[in-house]
């Protein structure tokens, strides 16, 4: 009988998402909502530029003579195809593209002075944004009438969406002022001559939808804004004609228009005119023509559902501005933190560098005691060797490597041993999680000056040297060193390669300068014992262990200095998955050093400076401007598709120059090659938004006090140098020089040595404990190399 799979453990092939589920679910909701947001906006505020062209008078074929030579009001309601006109010596005063929180009330004050009604054609999404001013207009006797949502030219859209149009602004009025509307006046429209075979049937559709639709007998052109005696004379009917007479109350600055109506109203008054609204005149016009059609109310009650659906419009056009208007507020903000960050940064790393290349610059006398490097293994047998060989064979004169393998289930410490290198101890412990291996490690070490390595990085042959000596100085309690992306060749790890140089490198400079560097690295720092025994050794409280002990060594007033001469080479996770998970732990554990020393913003000496100066730096530089960043790639998503697209690519130019020349600089400063800052504006539009998600779950999880746990990388070891291979830029020093002792029964080297020690016990204070964690679930690094949350941004 053939046993049953292990319990828990896919039956058949097992496929490997991009991104874990809750990443994807969390990203399409972000996506949607800011989606959603942008659209409605650009909707509301008319900025399909393309529905707002003026077109030509077609082909009048199909439209009725009596309707191209009768009145302004064309009514197709229920089959009929007729005009009407006002009665003799009558003006309609009508206001188009309002109401205008500026213009609408004056016109108001001025028909209240002098005693006269108009009708105001408004914009329904401004309706939605000035609901009292609106309510004002019904409620001083003037009439409303429908100019659409958004103010289309109705023959560039679908048939829906007139539809839609025009339904929204009867809703918003009817929530806004509580009554309906029977006159519609489509955008772009004039008088009946202009009518063509397109319009008419637009006409005709907005007929059997039991709209009047309203032209106009003269245009004033105020909209050209000519001069008040031109809109005057433009106004002015000849004789005794009755006129609709066209105005604008909003769409610019109308104070020609409010001077030419203070004169006008009153002179046409002197002349025998009387000023009515549009529905007023017609049913005077059916007065006279002792029509049986029965007198149309002026501003008639709304129906309740009208008035339900109207509420749903108008919030959901309050929420789209509020947010827009937060995105645009964010944008300003980033643009400023940006341009700040990037000026402080230029200058405090200019001067680091310039100061360390000074042929005078020196630490002090030369450092030559010994040193004990220590390195927490977890099933790292990919590249252990290659690590260990690189530590031990380093050009110091005395070096002391101590692996401590913590419960690896790969053969690890084996492989460890059987390189047989004379000053190489290996530790065994049960698995404790890294904190506890580095304190077994740190406990069992000789010497006073501690080197901290993680399992797969690769030290150059002077790294350990040149590491070192800072210590000459009697204040310097701890060394970062400069990482590298040694596994570069794969497009992820080269992203990653240009982040470690620009938002990590580069930063170290300008900590250093500021006195509050955050973090030393856990793939290559240095450590005196003194000052480790002074903040209680390495803290387990945290998933970012090595930014927690920096920080509280600065808290003790230590220096935490920056080498970039000692170098460790890095493998990168090459997958966007393995990159989620390792950035997602590296923010959220950043994160969770932050809060814990969030008390030294209170206190005094070198521990209330970190507090006030490093902790609001990192906080701002570090987490905010991060989680603020996509405003820019969405405002650039903005432009690109409803703004102006000459100017949206020139803004986001400038910024990816500014980006560039950043980067320039710390190449330069790290002595780099160039030739992948050519993937820098692919890295924009891909690897930064995955960063941004990192960001807003690490912030998610730490503000609802979700657990997040360990997540062991796999690892390929780094490519040594090969004649068949051709390296991308640097990559990893070639250390695998001796013969491979793997797989061979050769006695145990004397001088090998090996410890077994008793585990050291790790606390977890944040509830999670060993029996928490499955295997891959382990650590393999803490923080990010060069301190912050990770993803740090130039622009």
């Amino acid at each position: 009988m053939t046993a049953p799979p292990p319990r828990g453990r896919p039956r058949g092939k097992v496929r490997r998402r991009l991104l874990p589920r809750p990443r994807v679910m969390l990203g399409v909701l972000l996506l949607v909502l800011f989606v959603g947001v942008l659209v409605v906006q650009a909707y509301i505020n008319a900025e399909f530029t393309g529905d707002h062209a003026e077109t030509e008078v077609g082909d009048q074929a199909h439209v009725p003579a009596a309707v191209l030579h009768g009145g302004p009001i064309v009514n197709t309601t229920g089959g009929q195809e007729s005009t009407t006109s006002m009665p003799p010596k009558t003006i309609a005063l009508t206001f188009d593209d309002g109401p205008d929180p500026t213009w609408t009330p004056q016109i108001l004050d001025l028909l209240k002075k002098h005693d006269a009604h108009g009708t105001f054609f408004v914009i329904g999404s401004e309706v939605a944004r000035h609901p009292a001013l609106t309510k004002r207009i019904t409620a001083e006797g003037s009439e409303l009438g429908l100019h659409t949502f958004t103010h289309p030219n109705l023959q560039r859209i679908a048939p829906w969406r007139r539809t839609l149009e025009l339904s929204q602004t009867q809703v918003v009025i009817a929530r806004a002022a509580g009554v309906h509307t029977n006159l519609a006046r489509f955008p772009y429209s004039s008088k009946t001559l202009a009518i063509d075979d397109t319009n008419w049937k637009i006409v005709k559709d907005a007929g059997r939808q039991g709209y009047l639709v309203v032209v106009n007998d003269l245009d004033s052109e105020d909209w050209q804004r000519p001069g008040v005696d031109q809109i005057i004379r433009n106004a002015t009917p000849t004789g005794d004609n009755s006129a609709i007479i066209l105005f604008h109350d909003a769409g610019g600055e109308r104070s020609q228009t409010i001077a030419a109506l203070e004169r006008f109203i009153p002179m046409m008054k002197a002349r025998g005119y009387r000023f009515t609204t549009v529905t007023e005149g017609l049913n005077g016009s059916i007065a006279l023509s002792k029509s049986a059609v029965p007198a149309l109310p002026v501003n008639p009650p709304a129906a309740r559902s009208d008035m339900w659906r109207g509420s749903a419009v108008i919030w959901t056009v309050r929420l789209a501005d509020g947010l827009v208007w937060s995105i645009a507020g964010l944008f300003l903000v980033v643009g400023l933190l940006t341009i700040g960050r990037t000026g402080i940064l230029l200058l405090l790393a200019t001067r680091h560098a310039r100061q360390r290349r000074k042929k005078t610059w020196s630490w002090g006398p030369p450092v030559v005691a010994p040193v004990s490097v220590i390195v927490p293994a977890y099933n790292e047998k990919e590249g252990i060797e290659a690590a260990v060989r690189s530590l031990a064979c380093g050009d110091y004169p005395d070096i002391e490597v101590v692996v401590v393998d913590d419960g690896s289930t790969d053969g690890t410490a084996s492989l460890v041993e059987r390189l047989r290198l004379p000053n190489v101890r290996v530790v065994r412990v049960p698995n404790g999680g890294k904190a506890n291996a580095l304190n077994t490690g740190i406990a069992l070490a000789r010497h006073d000056l501690i080197v901290t390595v993680d399992g797969d990085t690769i030290f150059e042959k002077d790294s350990i040297r040149n590491l070192v000596q800072a210590f000459a100085d009697p204040l310097v309690g701890a060394v970062a060193g400069n990482v590298k992306v040694g596994n570069r060749q794969r497009m992820v790890a080269a992203w990653q390669h240009i982040e470690y140089v620009i938002g990590f490198n580069l930063d170290r400079r300008l900590y250093e300068v500021l006195g509050c560097m955050p973090t030393v690295p856990g793939a290559i720092g240095a450590f005196r014992r003194a000052a480790l025994t002074q903040v209680g050794g390495i803290s387990d409280e945290t998933l970012a262990e090595d930014t927690d002990v920096t920080m509280a060594l600065c808290r003790a007033g230590w220096k935490i200095v920056y080498e970039e001469r000692a170098r460790a080479w890095t493998e990168a996770p090459t997958t966007l998955e393995q990159l989620y998970r390792q950035r997602y732990r590296w923010s959220y554990g950043t994160m969770q050093a932050m809060w814990k020393h969030r008390h030294a913003l209170f206190d005094s000496g070198p521990s209330g400076r970190f507090g006030r100066v490093g902790l609001p730096f990192l906080a701002l530089f570090g987490v905010a401007l991060p989680m603020l960043a996509p405003v820019c790639d969405i405002m650039l998503v903005y432009g690109l598709v409803f703004w102006e697209l000459r100017e949206t690519l020139v803004a986001w130019s400038g910024m990816l120059a500014l980006q560039l020349f950043t980067a320039f600089v710390a190449f330069r400063f790290d002595r780099e090659s160039l030739r992948p800052l050519w993937r820098m504006p692919l890295q924009q539009f891909a690897y930064r938004q995955l960063m941004y998600l990192v960001m807003i779950q690490s912030a998610t999880t730490a503000m609802t006090g979700g657990r997040l746990r360990w997540h062991k990388l796999h690892r390929a070891g780094l490519v040594p140098r090969t004649s068949d291979v051709e390296p991308i830029g640097r990559v990893a020093p070639e250390v695998d020089t001796w013969p491979s002792t793997r797989g061979h029964a050769e006695p145990e080297h004397p001088a090998a040595g090996r410890a077994v020690a008793p585990p050291v016990p790790a606390q977890s204070p944040t509830g999670i404990g060993p029996d928490d964690l499955g295997p891959e679930d382990l650590p393999s690094a803490g923080s990010p190399p060069g301190g912050g949350t990770g993803p740090v941004y130039t622009g």
